[in-house]
């Protein structure tokens, strides 16, 4: 049992890392490296807040902000400076580095006997499922509006955007900024949840992030009903059971990383099979051509 809660809790902590890693690779088509380092500044940002007896909620608000500065940062690089989008995020994820070891003032911020969003009464558990689902409530609404839809459409069809009188840019960066805020705020809440925060913490981030996405949509994607944001957490809870089966079976943590790995090529190869991008693409046209009126509006 304390197994199955274990995975629960960080499956849901790192559910959060998934919804933004949906909206730069699934919504956006942007390989965004720069999240492996706005999730060690979100627990940077939370553990200078907690180090001087701030709210926990606070700190994790905060940590969401500077993520979503680090995504405008990797956003303005690409859009006004010209840079590609993957040395964009590469550049921000080196820089951060520096600006992490700059906030913390070492490589690693023990949290012990500090107030967190876990010292209360309720279970880590309870408190995790919650604001989980309280993000994926909200970026499903924000989804649905005529921003939400704008976004959608600047993954799709920039040159359409555009002719409708939208600034392709400028949704780019929101989308950037909205995601690597929610790596950072994923990143405050591990931390927390672990017990301290260290530098090296968001090292391989993306691909367990993409890993998750990947795997969810996979196996759920079938499914009319469900959201991709719900397959997204159903993914990233299936990602950290795998992790904990492999561990359970004696696999050395050193190697958790070939198995990052192996489970990617595996979803990435199962959903080619099942020509899941192809559906992909082809809803997602088919729903940019239905909400046309309101990007028409905007």
């Amino acid at each position: 049992m304390d197994i199955l809660a274990s995975v629960l809790e960080q499956g849901f902590i790192f559910s959060i890392v998934a919804l933004g890693v949906y909206i730069t690779y699934r919504i956006l088509d942007f390989p965004d490296l720069s999240v492996d380092g706005t999730f060690p500044l979100g627990a940077a940002v939370a553990a200078l807040c907690l180090m001087k007896n701030m709210n926990p909620l606070l700190s994790c608000f905060l940590a969401f902000i500077s993520g979503g500065v680090g995504g405008a940062i990797t956003g303005l690089l690409h859009v006004k400076f010209k840079i590609t989008n993957l040395l964009s995020g590469i550049l921000v994820m080196i820089g951060l580095y520096s600006i992490n070891l700059r906030i913390m003032s070492r490589s690693n911020v023990p949290l012990f006997g500090k107030n967190t969003i876990f010292s209360g009464k309720l279970a880590p558990i309870v408190i995790i499922i919650a604001i989980s689902i309280f993000v994926k409530i909200i970026l499903d609404l924000f989804l649905r509006t005529k921003i939400g839809f704008a976004l959608i459409a600047t993954g799709d069809n920039e040159q359409m955007v555009t002719l409708l009188g939208l600034n392709k840019d400028n949704l780019k960066i929101l989308g950037l900024v909205i995601s690597n805020g929610l790596v950072a705020l994923s990143g405050a809440m591990m931390a927390q949840y672990q017990g301290f925060s260290d530098v090296n913490m968001g090292t391989g981030t993306v691909v367990m992030g993409l890993a998750a996405v990947i795997m969810g949509e996979s196996i759920l994607k079938k499914v009319n009903f469900i959201k991709v944001s719900t397959m997204a957490i159903f993914g990233s809870v299936l990602y950290k059971a795998a992790i904990a089966f492999a561990l359970k079976l004696g696999l050395a943590p050193t190697d958790l990383k070939l198995m990052t790995a192996v489970i990617v090529v595996a979803a990435l190869s199962l959903n080619n099979f099942s020509s899941g991008f192809k559906k992909k693409s082809v809803l997602g046209g088919e729903r940019i051509a239905k909400n046309r009126e309101s990007l028409q509006s905007i």
